[in-house]
């Protein structure tokens, strides 16, 4: 899924490559991958929770059978 702060960052870097303005290209270009890093950063706290869930689960399966 394409975050928000990619998108917003494209938009920055065309416009600095339309403007000729290499700062805002940088901006943009930054922008980018600070989206992809909360993109994986949110994708491996989804991870974690679906493994902590799992393991919560299988302890009170057991605690049922006993």
């Amino acid at each position: 899924m394409v975050d928000r702060d990619e998108l917003k960052g494209k938009a920055t870097e065309i416009k600095g490559k339309v403007t000729q303005d290499e700062s805002e290209e940088l901006k943009g270009k930054a922008q980018q991958e600070l989206g992809k890093i909360k993109d994986k950063v949110k994708e491996a706290a989804d991870d974690v929770a679906e493994k902590v869930n799992d393991f919560v689960d299988d302890l009170k399966d057991k605690d049922k059978k006993e």
